[in-house]
């Protein structure tokens, strides 16, 4: 088996094919990684949400990581993205943007999740908070592991 460096294209057919990643953020020289479901359109992901630390976080300090991969038996692929975050408002500028990524993750099966589960019980509400948020690719690369050289 040896490793590979993946080219760009090799790299944007990974996270084309994907939906969950690993979204790193940081504050205080303080790291914090979740799962994330997003879609992937031209040079952004985008993801939803409900307020929580990663958005707190995000908020402050806008440079992400994300981290994708696609495993098939005992070949593997691994793409890192360094991104930066843009939360979308349903209205003013963000909006049709706002739309598009909802409209891009509804076509997943439970798209919500797992941003917008919680582990406590949460107080019902005639307010929705959920926010949808776009990172945009500023650097991708990957590795991949094979069989043979190729």
């Amino acid at each position: 088996m040896i490793v590979k460096e993946m080219s760009r294209h090799e790299c944007s057919s990974v996270v084309e094919a994907g939906h969950t990643a690993h979204l790193a953020c940081c504050i205080d020289n303080r790291p914090y990684i979740v799962p994330v479901t997003y879609a992937y359109a031209g040079n952004c992901l985008y993801a939803f949400s409900m307020p929580g630390q990663k958005i707190d976080w995000m908020r402050k300090n806008p440079n992400v990581c994300l981290q994708i991969d696609a495993v098939s038996g005992s070949e593997w692929k691994s793409v890192v993205i360094y991104g930066r975050y843009q939360e979308l408002a349903p209205t003013g500028q963000w909006h049709r943007e706002y739309l598009h990524a909802w409209s891009l993750l509804e076509k997943r099966a439970n798209w919500w999740e797992p941003g917008g589960l919680k582990p406590a019980p949460q107080e019902i509400s005639g307010h929705y908070p959920h926010l949808f948020f776009s990172i945009d690719v500023l650097e991708m690369t990957g590795r991949a592991s094979c069989e043979n050289e190729t």
